[in-house]
């Protein structure tokens, strides 16, 4: 019996493709995906506030698979002309082939823009798996031949993801990050008792000297997350953008369309000094799994910002079930603190032959490096002995 032919469409906006259509590959599970980042209300508030397209050097080119009519796969691709916001480095390799003679950009990006956290990134149907996901990969890749692009990157995808992009002739990159991981705590307490005593100790006066900073810290979700709260936050994220990036990604806009379309997928953790807001953590709420991702303040309070960033999460994933904080890209000091190094995964097509084998080697390379980091850097973590390899 013939395979029914598979129809490859590259979108410039969401304005192509339904919300249903979209969300029916994106987010099967429901209203509590397994995370936000790829659903159309997600990517749309990117879009229509200008965070994607115009000058960002992030063109949409959603790519959409249709079989006997039906959208089946679903991708977030971007044509790239550089490599800001994406947190899986290709710099180097940039560097290399333009020293060589190439042109690296523009390239192909399959990921969620400025969002470091591991998830599908080749939407499929269910029953529309191993037939979604390999029109995607040859679509993109295809585009990029025939444009004669120099690589297409597949950014923060789940370890299957990996695999399978491996079996077809992708390169595999590891990289690592740092995730809190729930042991059926019943309580924060419950969580310090695993650390050893003198980390235990280093929490509890750490938490103590933050939440003793003169005010309050809330955590809002849903309707309790007013419009007003996101001009206090637009300044904290602008400090630390100015400060880590130069500019930061996402617009002022951005969070009007978030507190319209996303504000059930978002956790909003505050420090008041009376109504005044001083800093403040963003998390987005995945169906296990809770995402940090943006942090600022307007003033300096010691220890403050590991209190919203770290522990008010773990508070609120203990509270609500949920399996894993995923705590963002970089930072040892989150092993201190209970978060664990975890492997991520991103998947590379490259063009040139001799490029890719390069890149190959590489990547190889890379990925002994960070095996053994990711052991050693575990030796060191918080728990105490008896407790590490349940940790893992």
């Amino acid at each position: 019996m013939t395979e029914p032919a598979i129809e490859l469409t590259a979108l410039p906006s969401l304005d192509g493709i339904d919300a249903a259509d979209w969300d029916a590959c994106a987010a099967p599970e429901g209203d509590r995906p397994v995370d936000p980042f790829t659903t159309y209300r997600f990517l749309r508030a990117l879009e229509d506030s200008g965070s994607v397209g115009g000058r960002s050097g992030w063109q949409p080119r959603y790519l959409v698979a249709r079989s006997e009519g039906q959208v089946i796969a679903v991708c977030p691709l971007y044509a790239k002309g550089h490599s800001q916001g994406e947190y899986i480095f290709d710099h180097n390799w940039a560097h290399a082939y333009e020293n060589a003679g190439g042109a690296y950009y523009p390239k192909l990006q399959i990921a969620v823009p400025f969002t470091p956290a591991t998830g599908r990134r080749f939407l499929t149907r269910s029953g529309h798996e191993v037939v979604g996901m390999a029109a995607l990969v040859q679509g993109a890749v295809q585009i990029a031949a025939d444009n004669d692009l120099s690589s297409v990157h597949a950014t923060f995808c789940t370890e299957a993801e990996a695999l399978a992009g491996a079996e077809m002739g992708l390169l595999h990159r590891i990289g690592q990050q740092f995730h809190w991981v729930n042991n059926d705590y019943a309580d924060f307490d419950a969580f310090l008792n695993d650390l050893s005593s003198r980390k235990r100790k280093n929490i509890r006066k750490e938490r103590a000297t933050a939440q003793g900073f003169g005010g309050r810290i809330v955590q809002l979700t849903g309707d309790a997350i007013q419009p007003h709260h996101w001009d206090s936050f637009w300044r904290f994220y602008q400090d630390t953008g100015n400060r880590k990036w130069g500019t930061p990604y996402l617009t002022r806009a951005f969070f009007d369309h978030a507190q319209n379309s996303l504000r059930d997928d978002m956790l909003l953790v505050l420090a008041l000094d009376g109504d005044r807001p001083v800093a403040g953590a963003l998390n987005f709420i995945g169906r296990d799994t809770l995402f940090g991702r943006y942090w600022g303040s307007t003033e300096y309070h010691p220890a403050l910002h590991f209190e919203l960033c770290y522990y008010q999460a773990i508070d609120f994933a203990i509270a609500q079930g949920m399996k894993r904080v995923e705590a963002g890209a970089q930072g040892e000091h989150k092993l201190a603190r209970g978060y664990l190094p975890v492997p991520t995964h991103s998947l590379h097509w490259i063009g040139d032959p001799g490029f890719r084998d390069a890149i190959a080697r590489y990547v190889q390379a890379e990925k002994r490096a960070v095996d053994e980091e990711i052991e050693v850097l575990t030796s060191y973590g918080p728990f105490r002995r008896e407790n590490r390899e349940e940790q893992q």
